[in-house]
């Protein structure tokens, strides 16, 4: 059985059922082990929390329910424990989902797997001796959540040189004192987060569609260019310096000029990456990213003084995990970042993506520059293209094997890694990747590049035809 995907279990409801819920807390807990447990706002949410918790319990696990709060506060709860949150992130209504932690971080590949043969094992799953039943307890956790993150955000960019009465840093009070924010929370968990902490570092903030709503009444979850066309229209007809919007639970940020134009994804993340590379006193500071990322990143933590580690769609914990390892015992290295488009992971702050902390440092460094054109000025931006390939499921395997060798031989002139599908770098930073839909029959190709049509349209005569050849 697979349950998980690339961030956990989700999907429609018909098929994260409690039943689901249940026997993937008992599949969970066990009697050493505290649990958190949260949920978005979705309408299922509390049903499916108490089947968790259920399960949990019966295992033997203590249980203390956080009730709805954005998953970086889950995750944020969750040190020094383990904790379950119930959320579809940006998924539409209809749907929800199960997301597990551990110590701050997601389960690995490894502890997912363990659930997994749990759950898809001979009726086994048992509940713990009736007198060792885990109990559960209310605990409030938001506003320790939103004090962190105010304390990291006011440290990060410390221009003072004041000290307080015990010599520890003061922090900067207030980075964003000046600068108006404009954030469409979507109707999700970031309308009890982002706003609180922007105003607290100092900005004007006008927040819409902050008030939590498991319909989405506003927008869809997914914050696009087309679900945010109100909030981009509302951006240009007023003076703000820079909007912001969140997805259902507050993991992604999506950036907007006072325009109302997206900045592109990657350029958010090369301008984050780069400050955390300079700020960085490490001999060796990494940023860990994905495939699919944008070269305009390794420029800039080139720049900056750092190197680009890639590692699979939705294993940033383990990329993370993988750094770390490898850094040599006499060695000065530090993994200062770590992202994929619209997600990041502050690794200074904590193991969890956190698109509330993202608002706020993004926030900083615009009011740093000035305003939004100036921050991303340093960025070389290239056309950009994804497109979807038809690939039957059963010959994706063939095909991108095909494509190891097919790919290398009709780009002769590029770098070739196979780690993670098959991604072919220029000299001119032009680059192109090619891997299969993890959930849809297709082979995905994503190219940047001055002349990205005329590439894209190379690349995927190749593809079809390795696609085609192995039908």
């Amino acid at each position: 059985m697979t349950l998980f995907g690339t961030a956990g279990i989700r999907g429609p409801v018909d098929e994260v059922t409690p039943a689901l819920a249940l026997a993937v807390g008992q599949a969970a807990g066990d009697p050493d082990t505290t649990f958190v447990v949260g949920r978005d706002g979705r309408e299922t949410g509390p049903a499916l929390a108490a089947a968790v918790e259920a399960g949990l319990e019966s295992a033997g696990s203590d249980v203390h329910r956080i009730g709805e709060v954005p998953t970086p506060a889950l995750a944020f709860a969750s040190r020094g424990r383990k904790g379950v949150m119930l959320t579809a992130s940006h998924n539409p209504p209809q749907d929800n989902g199960i997301k597990l932690f551990a110590n701050g971080v997601e389960f690995d590949r490894d502890a997912e797997r363990t659930i997994e043969d749990r759950v898809d094992g001979d009726g086994t799953l048992e509940s713990t001796r009736w007198d060792d039943w885990g109990r559960s307890a209310e605990l409030e956790v938001l506003d320790e959540y939103r004090d962190a993150v105010v304390t990291y955000v006011r440290n990060q960019f410390d221009t003072a040189d004041e000290t307080s009465v015990d010599d520890a840093p003061t922090g900067n009070e207030t980075p964003l004192d000046g600068l108006d924010i404009a954030v469409d929370c979507g109707n999700g968990m970031g309308s009890v987060a982002t706003p609180h902490v922007l105003e607290r570092l100092g900005a004007d903030v006008v927040a819409l569609n902050a008030n939590v709503d498991g319909h989405f009444i506003a927008r869809e979850s997914k914050p696009t260019p087309e679900t945010l066309s109100d909030f981009s229209a509302f951006l240009e007809a007023s003076s703000f310096d820079v909007g912001l919007a969140h997805d259902g639970d507050a993991d992604r940020l999506v950036v907007l000029g006072p325009d109302g134009d997206a900045i592109h994804e990657d350029t958010v993340l090369a301008v984050v990456a780069a400050h955390y590379t300079a700020a960085s006193d490490a001999e060796d500071p990494v940023v860990v990213t994905t495939p699919n990322a944008s070269a305009r990143i390794d420029e800039q933590v080139r720049n900056a003084g750092g190197r680009v580690e890639r590692v699979r769609l939705g294993a940033l914990h383990e990329g993370i995990a993988r750094e770390r390892r490898a850094a040599t015992a006499d060695g000065d290295t530090a993994v200062v970042f770590a992202a994929e488009p619209w997600k990041h992971i502050h690794t200074a702050f904590g193991g969890w993506i956190d698109g509330v902390a993202s608002a706020a440092v993004v926030s900083a460094l615009v009011a740093a520059a000035g305003d939004t054109e100036t921050l991303r000025d340093p960025v070389t931006e290239r056309p950009y293209r994804k497109v979807s390939v038809d690939c039957p499921d059963d010959a994706k395997a063939d095909a991108m094997a095909a494509l190891e060798t097919d790919l290398s031989e009709a780009f002769p002139a590029a770098a070739v890694d196979t780690s993670y599908g098959v991604r072919l770098e220029f000299e001119d930073a032009s680059w192109i990747l090619v891997r299969p839909s993890g959930t849809e029959p297709y082979v995905r190709i994503y190219a940047e590049s001055d002349g990205v049509d005329d590439l894209v349209a190379d690349a995927r005569d190749v593809v079809e035809a390795a696609i085609a050849a192995s039908r």
